[in-house]
């Protein structure tokens, strides 16, 4: 099928367009429905093309929050088990595109591979390396040996004292 079939509407348009920003984001068509993959791995249904807007997500974090939004449901098949959450927009209504884009961009990160989703630092409204590196750089090296600097000192004098 071809590239960009099933996107008409203007909202569906830029949630797709922002979809493929991701590294190793693709589009496929099983079903005849527009989905986002990455690595082979959906990370959004975007459905048939039509005046509504509808798109399901996976959200391992925010899924209990989205729940209680007036315009989602647990994804059907078995999918909502798993952390998924359809949303949908009647014609005439203006989707949230903001708060979709940050489900995308938390289903994006719970599906692809760590490789590709460390390589997304600094971008997004999760900072998942920023995090981890702040972290790990809580102790200075000298901090977390405190006689191991005083050893050290001691060894070189040691050393030149033997020289003379």
């Amino acid at each position: 099928m071809a590239e960009g079939k099933g996107v008409n509407n203007p909202h569906r348009r830029a949630l797709r367009d922002f979809a493929l920003g991701y590294p190793g984001a693709h589009e496929d068509f099983p079903w005849g429905e527009l989905v986002l993959k990455v690595q082979g791995k959906v990370f959004l249904f975007l459905g048939t093309d039509g005046d509504e807007v509808g798109l399901s997500i996976k959200l391992p974090q925010s899924n209990a929050a989205a729940l209680m939004m007036p315009f989602a449901t647990p994804t059907g098949y078995g999918l909502g088990k798993s952390g998924w959450v359809s949303v949908r927009f009647g014609p005439k209504e203006k989707p949230p595109l903001e708060l979709l884009r940050q489900w995308i961009d938390e289903s994006y990160r719970a599906v692809a591979p760590k490789k590709l989703v460390a390589g997304l630092e600094g971008k997004g409204p999760e900072k998942p390396a920023a995090v981890k590196k702040a972290s790990a750089a809580k102790k200075p090296a000298a901090a977390k040996k405190p006689g191991a600097r005083k050893t050290a000192k001691k060894a070189v004098k040691k050393t030149a004292k033997r020289a003379r």
